[in-house]
Formats: structure tokens, C-alpha cells, sequence
């Protein structure tokens, strides 16, 4: 399995302050902006308040300035 492009269900997750808790198995989520796979292991930007995750750190202020009021 390549890890950049992992096969497999994906996961359902939920997104806490410091942690994740996977409320269904699985191999990845998908950036809420690109729609990339995110292996869960590389999981490290998300947003407790929209509970959405994001491939890096460009995506998550990305979402932020287009949540922005």
C-alpha cells in the first residue's frame, strides 16, 4: 500500500482539542479543502469547531480566512 495514496475505507473520525477519536475504523480522511487523503498517521491539522481535517497548515488558513465573518 503507498502511503500517500492509501487504499482501504476511509475512517470517521471526531475531532477533539489534542486528539482524535476514529468513531469508524479506517485507513484516512480527506482534507476538508483539497479533498486529499490524509493517512491517519500523518493526521495533524483539524478543526474541533467544524470538524473537518486539513492536509497541512496552508489548507487549515485557508478554511479559516473563508470562515471568516
Amino acid at each position: 500500500m503507498n502511503k500517500h495514496d492509501p487504499g482501504g475505507p476511509e475512517a470517521v473520525v471526531r475531532y477533539g482539542d489534542n486528539e482524535i477519536t476514529i468513531l469508524k475504523q479506517g485507513l484516512y480522511v480527506r482534507c476538508a479543502v483539497s479533498g486529499e487523503r490524509i493517512v491517519l498517521d500523518e493526521l495533524k491539522y483539524w478543526s474541533v469547531d467544524l470538524q473537518e481535517a486539513y492536509r497541512g497548515p496552508a489548507e487549515a488558513t485557508q478554511r479559516l480566512i473563508e470562515k471568516k465573518p
